[in-house]
């Protein structure tokens, strides 16, 4: 899960989510299995699912964009997209520039992955640019290496540039799994943020509503912790 540093200055646009008929959901494209493009070249992944099933609850007719993720809330400020769905987490250094809705998957881990459970956590260590990852590292006492997608962190680390990358537990697990035994979790994990909403303009408060709504009767219903252990597997966690 994600933080973007303050960087700009809230420009909202009062009541642009309801200035036009469709909801437009912004979305990075490249964070599995959160959100990501398919063979097909369309948004697919857990949050593609929750969003669908949202406005569907919500009454929307909406729409997906992707946007690049260190400038994901200057769009949303400057009217872009009307919804930041993008595993970002809710974090007070956000709330102070955007709003969020309650959260609709729960606070999870973050963890550290080398090529050997020996490294120095305290060398060189790989975060995407601008996440609570990146933050925690930097206070870490580590040397930060920051890249702007998730899949060059990664690649950091296969190739010597970082001794680990510090990022979400949940888009690690598979690429370790994956990666026949190149690469292992290191350390205990560590718990980050308040959980992933959705983002908003400070002005959309009906929007706001709509989706709290949504998500709530998600909750409620067990449809969302379905979802969860979908993209996550059993032992993630859930409502």
């Amino acid at each position: 899960m994600k933080k973007l540093l303050l960087a700009t200055a809230l420009t909202a646009l009062s009541g642009a989510a309801f200035a036009q008929d469709v909801v437009r959901l912004g979305t990075e494209g490249a964070y599995p299995p959160f959100n990501f493009i398919n063979d097909a070249g369309e948004v697919a992944g857990f949050e593609r699912e929750v969003g669908d099933e949202l406005c569907k609850r919500a009454g929307l007719t909406c729409e997906w964009v992707t946007n690049d993720w260190d400038s994901i809330i200057p769009n949303l400020q400057s009217g872009n997209y009307d919804v930041i769905i993008a595993g970002m987490s809710i974090t007070d250094e956000r709330d102070q520039v955007i709003d969020f809705t309650q959260n609709y998957f729960p606070p999870a881990a973050s963890a550290y992955v080398a090529q050997s459970p020996d490294v120095d956590l305290k060398g060189v260590v790989a975060a995407q640019v601008s996440t609570i990852q990146a933050a925690y590292v930097a206070e870490s006492g580590a040397t930060l290496l920051e890249f702007a997608t998730p899949d060059e962190t990664i690649a950091a680390v296969r190739n010597g540039e970082a001794v680990a990358v510090f990022a979400d537990k949940d888009f690690l697990a598979p690429v370790v799994a994956e990666s026949n035994g190149e690469l292992v979790f290191v350390g205990e994990p560590v718990q980050l943020g308040g959980g992933v909403g959705m983002g908003l303009r400070e002005s959309d408060t009906e929007l706001k509503e709509k989706f709290n709504a949504a998500i709530q009767s998600m909750k409620d219903d067990g449809s969302l912790n379905v979802l969860i252990e979908k993209y996550f597997g059993p032992d993630a966690a859930k409502f």
